[in-house]
């Protein structure tokens, strides 16, 4: 039956199948043979056809899920009845509480010996999610007057950079306890700009998506 799907579904059926042994297996120990062995009889050859290897299965997994994200911070990007600082809140709370997030630090894809995926996600987190959905919040803070600062462009890079990249469990492989750390060091940070932005309830989340990573890990 697999045969007889068009591209496009025989692409999302490689996707889903894929992101599902990534969750059980972890990705480091999923095979391409696993993934071919759960797709219904569709062959080696077709896997091959669109995609040259498990690495490239694994960035378009990662794609689609940015492309959700992305989708739900222009959501809260373009809501009227918030200002700035109260979109930042928003969107600080519900990315860290989506139920994806539970299948991305159980896949614990290892960054370590990925550079183009660590590449990747430095790529979307200052060419695309930075500029066109956290710094047009920061300019509208500024004009509401409820963020104030005279570098927005660079403020909207700290501020994914550290979210993203610094304070994600699986680049540093953290401890709940260095978690735990770098969350209130950025909580002081965003505070000196006066974003009292991040709270206990998104602390104790990310020290259970580090749990999750860490026990995904052994």
């Amino acid at each position: 039956m697999a045969r007889n799907k068009h591209p496009e579904e025989t692409v999302n059926l490689i996707l889903s199948v894929a992101f599902h042994l990534f969750m059980e297996k972890g990705y480091e120990h999923t095979s391409i043979q696993d993934i071919i062995d759960n797709l219904g009889g569709l062959s080696k050859g077709a896997i091959y056809h669109h995609f040259k290897s498990k690495e490239d299965i694994l960035f378009a997994v990662t794609d689609k899920i940015t492309a959700e994200s992305n989708q739900m911070l222009a959501v809260i990007r373009d809501r009227t009845d918030l200002n700035g600082k109260e979109k930042l809140k928003v969107i600080f709370k519900a990315s860290i509480n989506r139920p994806v997030q539970n299948d991305i630090f159980t896949v614990a894809p290892d960054f370590h010996n990925n550079a183009k995926l660590l590449f990747s996600l430095l790529h979307d987190t200052i060419d695309n999610a930075a500029p066109n959905y956290i710094l047009p919040i920061i300019q509208q803070g500024i004009s509401d007057g409820s963020i104030e600062t005279n570098y927005p462009e660079q403020l909207a890079e700290l501020i994914l950079l550290a979210a993203n990249v610094w304070m994600n469990p699986m680049i540093f492989n953290s401890s709940e306890e260095e978690s735990y750390r770098k969350f209130m060091v950025f909580s002081q940070m965003l505070q000196g700009f006066g974003l009292d932005i991040v709270d206990k309830e998104m602390l104790e989340r990310l020290q259970e998506l580090t749990s999750i990573y860490q026990k995904s890990k052994r």
